[in-house]
């Protein structure tokens, strides 16, 4: 029987030490009106982002919770973890700035390959409809009706030429987008470097 009532005692103690022991604690912190306030019931949620310090029952000090930075320095925070984010991976990614180099030829080529489909589809699509324009003009010059097959087809060859027009300056625009992304990472990957040396 001795044995539970101690076994709940020490339990029972166990949780009451951290209270005691937190109730020591106290707690300093600035409010609203600027006024400096010492309390053992914590810190208003309010006032927590301007930081605060807890003392021990000496009165000394034994931890220091700074002020949460503001906004702008959480931006500029951000900003700088974004930016090592991106240079450590621009690091695994290139070992020199040729390995760029080479990454961008490769990528140009690419959109190049592109284009030139996008510029044989248009090619292409305007002699089908110069085809068509040319049968329609037959039936004009016999005095028929052009069929309206006819017609839908021309309509849906000027309808293709727009889409490899929209192909065209998209991949181009890709390809600006491009070599600009390269050039900025190839400054920032020879910065980086130089930096080790």
């Amino acid at each position: 029987m001795r044995k539970p009532t101690l076994l709940r005692c020490s339990l029972l103690f166990g949780l009451l030490l951290p209270i005691v022991a937190g109730a020591t604690e106290l707690y300093r912190y600035t409010d609203d009106q600027g006024v400096t306030v010492l309390g053992r019931q914590g810190v208003p949620p309010e006032f927590i982002g301007k930081g605060y310090e807890v003392l021990n029952d000496q009165g000394r000090v034994i931890k220091v919770i700074p002020p949460a930075p503001s906004a702008e320095e959480m931006q500029r925070l951000l900003a700088d973890k974004a930016r090592a984010n991106s240079d450590a991976q621009l690091l695994r990614l290139y070992s020199t700035p040729e390995d760029i180099d080479r990454a961008r030829d490769r990528k140009l080529a690419e959109l190049d390959g592109l284009i030139g489909v996008a510029r044989s589809n248009l090619q292409s699509a305007r002699m089908q409809q110069g085809n068509l324009q040319s049968q329609a003009a037959d039936h004009e010059r016999a005095g028929r009706a052009v069929p309206e097959h006819l017609l839908a087809q021309i309509d849906n060859q000027k309808d293709e030429q727009l889409r490899q027009y929209k192909d065209i300056a998209r991949y181009q625009e890709a390809r600006k987008q491009a070599q600009d992304s390269f050039a900025a990472d190839r400054q920032r990957l020879a910065e980086l470097l130089g930096r080790r040396r």
